[in-house]
């Protein structure tokens, strides 16, 4: 499971998800499992509160599109308040976290799991040419 705004797709977000997808690695002499990856996309109001200012395009629209990537096999809506709740209905294996996601959400979640009960590997993914393929530079 991964995080995102999203407002664009570019090459940073399809290595993001393709390093993702890798993690389903299959444990000493089994099979390796299929990558299944669960897309979670910000609301606008936490969008707007994590970033300071409002992404361009609407929680619906950035879904869409999400939800329509190849490497993608589930898009949804993070949660309007809060960010567990989704998460614990999910049951992802692995949460893996963008090389410049921080703040509260990121600084807790590992804790934040272990109280509620789940253990999940969080994994902290490389950057792909973040002087080139980073939203902000790109809009």
């Amino acid at each position: 499971m991964v995080f995102g705004t999203f407002d664009m797709i570019h090459e940073g977000h399809e290595d993001f998800f393709r390093q993702a997808r890798a993690l389903a690695r299959p444990e000493s002499g089994r099979r390796a499992p299929e990558p299944y990856l669960i897309v979670s996309v910000a609301r606008d109001a936490s969008s707007s509160r994590v970033k300071g200012a409002s992404p361009r395009h609407a929680e619906g629209e950035r879904l869409a599109h999400v939800a329509e990537h190849p490497l993608v096999d589930k898009a949804m809506l993070g949660d309007e308040v809060g960010y567990l709740k989704h998460i614990m209905e999910e049951k992802p294996d692995i949460i893996a976290l963008g090389y410049d996601q921080s703040g509260e959400f990121v600084d807790d979640l590992e804790h934040d799991l272990e109280k509620e009960g789940m253990s999940v590997r969080v994994v902290r993914l490389a950057a792909h040419r973040p002087d080139v393929y980073k939203t902000s530079k790109l809009l």
